[in-house]
């Protein structure tokens, strides 16, 4: 089957080209087009063959009902019965818009639109394009999202493409949606209304118009018997590819955690995906980072979504992290698409961070000109089962001035260079409680303790790693005591990584206090 794809206007709607769509309806074929919440799968919602059609070209498990979408309120009447009062004032606030309302159903609808249920979907969308074909269609078009069952959810008529290409007839690209995600779903067929699929109409919104609704926590088992009373209740849905998992706990943890979860992978040669924010991008030094939005604004982060999910499916990634999202307003849709997308894998990040007791890690020496230095450099080079921030300072610096010539010149002869290093003073606020303070001299060690509340972060470098080996002190001296110096410093920094290995892997940093 050849797949027609015709670009329409919204604000300039051509007629000829919905007369076109709306015959192939009639005809009981099959025609994508534009909704403000994501693309649907259109077909005439009152002919069996028609949801027939439109579940074998999604995919579409035929017990997953299909919402039937109309343009005029008066229609709603032709197809559900036992209509409950508050239906007329949320539909006065609500339609049309995001908001699919379930009742029970006329005989006309038949039963491979509602999934062999007794009960009826149905949304006004507000966008002209949809509600163009509607009303030539003949009123009544059933239109789950247009993409593969499972797949995340089309917000262009490209996604479109990507999924159904030769399976369809029709594919009206309207341009991209407005909302990204699927409408709200209130069941209006129990007392008070129940929330079954969140959206972006909110349980506060609901309140406001006709008091309490429900929210239903249901989620049924693949394996189940029970026929979904509304899309996306049963089957894992808008998943991408790859393995998803969302990273749960308070933001900063949710960072660290993606972090060292990231590093691990990219340590062994399997990059990752990270979703990230606008406000956390910058934080993220491996994986592929992709920004679904900004936190600021939700609604941002909605029409990102299913995008960015898509587009991990053109990267070569097996596993995919992404950040959680405060379940209230729009993040509880976002969440809702979010668990379905990743099967509900979740992962603590407390369990992930609690082993990390150090997370940067400073190497302090008298004016951070060359020991110092040449530790951060070193500690960088070495296999590390943890992500560090990792630097030096110093303890006497007037101004900033680069690495030692000297040091410079040994560093390169083991492939590593100080180039770009310019020396700091060390700050005792940089001393926080995951930083951990090395020194190359006792010196230095007893002047921090005498001037910063830091006694549990703060060690020698022969002390932290059990090795009593001098560390000689090169300035002054010729090219062959940095040398000299280098070689010492090579022994004592593999212990180091060794220990730090050890400590994170077998959870024992208690031991260091």
């Amino acid at each position: 089957m050849e797949t027609k794809i015709i670009k329409i206007d919204k604000n300039q709607i051509n007629e000829e080209v919905i007369k076109e769509a709306g015959a192939l309806l009639r005809e009981g074929k099959l025609v994508a087009f534009p909704t403000e919440t994501v693309y649907g799968l259109g077909a005439d919602a009152l002919q069996e063959e028609a949801a027939k059609r439109t579940y074998e070209a999604k995919g579409r498990p035929s017990d997953n009902p299909l919402i039937v979408h109309i343009a005029d309120y008066d229609d709603l009447k032709k197809i559900a019965i036992n209509i409950p009062p508050e239906t007329d004032m949320l539909a006065a606030h609500f339609w049309p818009g995001p908001l699919t309302m379930i009742f029970q159903k006329s005989d006309i609808v038949p039963y491979g639109t509602t999934g062999g249920l007794d009960t009826v979907a149905v949304r006004m969308p507000v966008d002209p394009i949809a509600q163009a074909l509607i009303r030539e269609a003949g009123g009544f078009v059933s239109a789950p999202s247009a993409n593969t069952s499972g797949r995340p959810s089309p917000t262009t008529a490209q996604h479109v493409e990507e999924d159904l290409n030769g399976k369809i007839d029709m594919i009206l690209d309207g341009g991209t949606v407005d909302i990204g995600l699927e409408s709200t779903i209130l069941d209006m067929t129990v007392s008070p209304p129940m929330i079954l699929r969140p959206g972006a109409i909110t349980e506060e919104m609901f309140e406001k118009v006709i008091g309490p609704v429900n929210v239903d926590q249901t989620l049924l088992s693949e394996n189940s018997t029970q026929a979904p009373k509304a899309p996306g209740m049963k089957y894992r849905h808008y998943a991408p590819k790859a393995k998803l998992m969302i990273v749960e706990g308070d933001l900063r943890e949710e960072i660290l955690a993606i972090r060292q979860l990231a590093y691990e992978a990219d340590r062994k040669g399997h990059p990752v995906g990270i979703i990230a924010t606008s406000e956390t991008l910058p934080f993220y030094n491996h994986g592929i980072v992709k920004n679904i939005g900004t936190r600021e604004n939700e609604k941002s982060i909605a029409r990102n979504l299913y995008g960015v999910l898509r587009e991990f499916d053109e990267e070569n990634v097996d596993t995919i992290y992404s950040e959680s999202f405060a379940v209230q307003g729009m993040g509880t849709a976002i969440m809702n698409r979010l668990e379905k997308a990743a099967g509900h894998l979740r992962i603590s990040a407390s369990e992930v961070v609690k082993l990390q007791k150090y997370r940067r890690i400073t190497f302090v020496s008298g004016t951070d000109s060359a020991r110092g230095p040449m530790c951060a450099e070193l500690l960088r080079h070495c296999d590390l089962k943890q992500e560090y921030v990792i630097d030096s300072r110093g303890m006497v610096v007037l101004f900033p001035e680069p690495a030692n010539q000297k040091a410079e010149a040994v560093m390169k002869s083991v492939q590593m260079t100080l180039e770009g290093h310019s020396s700091l003073q060390l700050d005792p606020e940089e001393i926080q409680e995951d930083t951990l303070i090395l020194t190359i001299d006792q010196s230095e060690k007893e002047k921090i303790l005498a001037e910063c509340d830091a006694s549990e972060n703060v060690y020698t470098l022969n002390e932290f790693t059990g090795d009593n080996t001098e560390i000689p002190d090169p300035y002054g001296k010729p090219l062959t005591a940095y040398g000299e110096c280098l070689e010492v410093l090579e022994r004592i920094i593999k212990k180091l990584a060794d220990k730090l290995n050890s400590l994170m892997e077998e959870g024992k940093w208690e031991e260091q206090s």
